[in-house]
């Protein structure tokens, strides 16, 4: 059974008190009463009640300063105001001080009702909303979406705002930004957090098994499939389907992926039977889908059903102020994982990392910071190895890494080496390096390279 709220009423009119814990126990609250701001600021701190009710007027001070201590005591606690004829001016004053709302004398019974009843349902949410914030904390070990220049702190509001309803969401933005962590965030803000969030990259996978990898199959669909299989739909039912790098999907699959979207049932491979699932779609994209539709390379329709809400991700060099703040982060997160003695960064080597490009946004700036980390001994990082893909010299030559071929190495080894060195350079992220090397990620998750 849930808590009931616990609420506290300050107010001199004995009467007053009498009629307004009546009404309120009637519905369930437990309710509490004192006459003084000195008895009221008392049984605040002792009692810590879920909501506050304070006569603007009492005999000892007034409902200002009962609000003002009350908030510094507690900060994030709901006040509702009394106010009688005259001082509905002051009680505009509370309400720019944080209280909630004013109800004013006489009371009348549904007007209290009501606005208890939606300071009791604020505070509740309030509660819950930071618990969520704490466990989603827990889970990833850290702090989910770190920054606080201007872009940041309206993308962490577009978050909270649209994290418990179900739209479909688009999240734009290059390698490494943190699409995944939005995606993460905004399943565990949600109703479905409970249920799983199942995470596929329409790049890593061949054209030939993305099908099968989201829908399924049964036994003899194709050649191998031996047994059935459920698809990623069927295990996000009831939570959230993450699809990275959605415009790798070919225009055959995006097709079928529309139908889905459309009225929620697919088949799987070698099946005629329909499956229905509720399910909630993330998307995300370093591409410019706009231009990919003009292309023809993306479905118009489709995308309006992805993009009913967009998320644009700044990259790291957009938002340099952010960078002193992330790289104390990754300081302290790999310090204790290293068992590093390392507690700071020195002020020219800060200066450094704000004056890099960051190419690889901040998945290269972590790893930039696991690497200095490792090959620091002191206290303190002095200075950061930092590469500079597609520098160029006036000569025009790259005065970045070099790659060295032997003589006598086939054309295959060279790609092979050439492929390899490049992913060593981006840490790992193959779209950054397909991106350097101009060709797809699906070639380069083809060829499996991997870095050394």
């Amino acid at each position: 059974m849930a808590k009931r709220a616990e609420i506290l009423l300050v107010d001199d009119e004995e009467a007053l008190c009498n009629a307004a814990s009546k009404i309120l126990q009637k519905e369930n609250y437990r309710v509490s009463f004192v006459h003084t701001a000195k008895d009221g600021l008392a049984k605040f701190e002792s009692e810590n009640p879920d909501l506050l009710i304070t006569d603007l007027m009492l005999p000892d001070s007034d409902g200002i300063a009962v609000l003002k201590r009350a908030k510094e005591i507690r900060p994030t606690v709901e006040v509702i105001v009394i106010t009688g004829h005259g001082t509905v001016e002051k009680a505009v004053e509370a309400m720019r001080l944080g209280a909630y709302d004013f109800i004013e004398k006489p009371l009348d019974k549904t007007q209290l009702l009501k606005a208890v009843a939606k300071a009791v349902e604020r505070q509740r949410l309030a509660i819950e909303n930071r618990q969520l914030r704490e466990e989603l904390k827990a889970a990833r070990g850290e702090e989910p979406l770190i920054g606080n220049t201007p872009a940041m702190v309206e993308i962490k509001k577009l978050i909270r705002q649209i994290a418990p309803t179900d739209v479909s969401v688009l999240i734009q933005g290059e390698s490494g930004t943190g699409k995944e962590v939005i995606a993460d965030m905004l399943h565990g803000f949600s109703a479905r957090r409970d249920k799983p969030i199942v995470k596929i990259s329409c790049a890593a996978i061949p054209e030939t098994l993305l099908e099968s990898e989201l829908f399924g199959y049964e036994r003899g669909a194709f050649t191998g499939a031996a047994g059935s299989k459920p698809g990623k739909f069927e295990l996000a039912d009831g939570g959230t389907l993450f699809l990275d790098e959605i415009a790798e999907m070919s225009p055959a699959l995006q097709a079928k992926l529309l139908r889905v979207l459309q009225d929620g049932r697919f088949q799987r491979l070698g099946s005629t039977k329909d499956i229905q699932v509720d399910v909630r779609i993330i998307s995300a994209t370093h591409v410019d889908l706009p231009a990919a539709i003009a292309e023809r390379k993306f479905r118009e329709d489709l995308y309006y059903r992805l993009n009913v809400v967009h998320v644009d991700i700044p990259p790291l060099r957009d938002r340099r102020e952010d960078i002193p703040l992330l790289a104390d982060h990754f300081l302290t997160k790999y310090a204790a994982r290293m068992q590093k003695k390392v507690t700071s960064i020195a002020p020219a080597a800060v200066e450094q990392l704000q004056g890099h490009s960051w190419p690889g946004n901040v998945r290269e700036l972590e790893n930039t910071l696991q690497r200095a980390l490792a090959m620091t001994s002191g206290e303190v990082v002095e200075n950061f190895q930092l590469f500079h893909v597609g520098d160029t010299s006036a000569g025009g030559k790259s005065s970045g890494p070099s790659v060295t071929v032997p003589i006598g190495a086939t054309l295959a080894e060279a790609e092979d080496v050439l492929i390899r060195e490049t992913l060593k350079l981006v840490a790992g992220d193959k779209e950054k390096a397909a991106k350097i090397l101009g060709v797809s990620s699906r070639t380069l998750y083809r060829r499996n390279a991997k870095p050394a």
